[in-house]
């Protein structure tokens, strides 16, 4: 029998369950990479993090509603949950822009 893993009812997920998923450089990170609207492999993942660590991203992003995961033999695939997007829309853009800009060096993080 296939293992299945669990995804969290979106109306069990709190607004602070999913503010503190995205409150990690390495899960914005892979937010990044799903905001494509693409299912990716999870060993494609490569944002600076050994596996288990990124084992244990993977798992926050799940239990907060943000991401699906499916299971093919011993692979599993990564997307972004649609109903997440359409629960939280303008939190999800709002965040991953704010990131992308910041990461990119048109946001300043610190004061000078």
């Amino acid at each position: 029998m296939a293992r299945q893993l669990v995804h969290p009812d979106l109306r069990n997920v709190s607004i602070a369950q999913v503010l503190s998923a995205l409150g990690d450089p390495a899960r914005l990170r892979i937010m990044t990479v799903l905001g494509d609207g693409e299912e990716h492999p999870r060993g494609d993942f490569d944002i600076g993090v050994g596996p288990s660590t990124l084992s244990h991203h993977m798992k926050t992003l799940r239990e907060a509603g943000l991401t699906q995961h499916r299971l093919e033999g011993t692979r599993c695939f990564v997307s972004l949950r649609k109903d997440a997007m359409r629960r939280f829309p303008e939190l999800l853009e709002s965040v991953l822009e704010a990131f992308t800009a910041e990461v990119s060096g048109v946001l300043r993080t610190t004061p000078r």
